[in-house]
């Protein structure tokens, strides 16, 4: 149903989607900050415990494991690529700064770079959550979706189940909505942009929005969520070299005039394939890759991201020094 929802806001553009974020806003902030307020007015002790916390392997003394470190890593690194979406929306972003010259910075800056505070926050209210489920007795499986998570935190507000269910489901429904919009949006840009520099076709956003979608859904239907911390070690070596060779690209390559002082956007001034961009990106994961398959051994295995980021940031200046 959420697919199907998904569609025809997409298909309008970021009009409409700005309007549906913005009418929906209020509820979704209330509902999401209402279940925190109950508990630290019935159950103030339980944020104590949650920081106690070691988890199910951790060490009660707080020793860090690199494995798990590492892991943890991967996952948080996985959501670096998100700042294409970050991009996606600030290219909507008013150019005219003589009006509001203050408010312009904090808009570009939080909707930009700044999203990793707001990022950062939803990662611990998250743990929280996801602590304060194993404690009230939900089981580990089930314990890291949201809504288990915030099943139990509804009972702090409501004491009706059936009100408790409806507005975990609402909130739920809600929250799924308000971001794959935006996933939808900016994933059928990207699918659009890749397969319109590959075939030198373009059937339309819409086609490609509609495949976005249909992808995402049958990813969710064969279980990629079970598996969703492989899959994420895995592809954030992918998201950490992608990164990493445009970070390197805009901090070493252009202050050493490795590169053009301006980015180019015309399709017609570019390569189809950048060796300084592809080529470090490919390199890094492939090192990563074989990190994470433990090839350079095991204290380097957990730290396959890092590997990606070191080599990204190496490949990119000599590929473009050589070319």
């Amino acid at each position: 149903i959420s697919a199907v929802v998904i569609i025809p806001l997409v298909t309008y553009g970021i009009t409409l989607i700005s309007r549906f974020q913005l009418w929906t806003q209020p509820l979704w902030i209330i509902l999401h900050i209402l279940p925190f307020v109950a508990i630290a007015y019935a159950n103030p002790h339980s944020f104590t415990e949650w920081r106690k916390f070691a988890g199910e392997h951790g060490d009660p003394s707080g020793h860090l494991d690199l494995l798990l470190f590492g892991t943890a890593a991967s996952v948080v690194f996985s959501l670096v690529a998100q700042i294409g979406e970050q991009v996606d929306f600030l290219r909507f972003l008013p150019r005219d700064r003589r009006t509001s010259h203050s408010s312009w910075w904090i808009a570009l800056l939080s909707a930009g770079p700044g999203w990793i505070i707001f990022g950062a926050l939803k990662l611990l209210l998250g743990s929280f959550l996801a602590y304060f489920a194993l404690s009230h007795g939900v089981s580990s499986e089930h314990a890291a979706e949201p809504a288990h998570m915030y099943l139990e935190a509804f009972r702090y507000v409501l004491s009706q189940p059936d009100l408790v269910l409806a507005l975990t489901g609402t909130f739920v429904i809600l929250s799924q909505i308000k971001i794959n919009v935006t996933n939808a949006y900016a994933g059928s840009i990207a699918w659009s942009n890749f397969f319109s520099r590959l075939t030198h076709s373009h059937p339309g956003r819409v086609v490609w929005l509609v495949f976005n979608v249909i992808v995402a859904l049958l990813l969710m239907e064969i279980g990629v969520y079970k598996a969703l911390e492989q899959t994420l070690a895995l592809y954030s070596n992918v998201a950490i070299a992608w990164v990493g060779a445009l970070v390197a690209d805009l901090v070493i390559n252009k202050p050493l005039g490795l590169r053009p002082q301006h980015i180019e956007f015309k399709r017609a001034h570019l390569y189809d394939i950048n060796p300084v961009g592809v080529g470090a990106m490919v390199l890094a994961t492939a090192a990563a890759v074989l990190t994470y398959w433990g090839l350079f051994g095991e204290v380097l295995q957990p730290l396959a991201t890092f590997v990606a980021l070191a080599v990204a940031f190496v490949a990119a200046p000599v590929i473009a020094w050589a070319t």
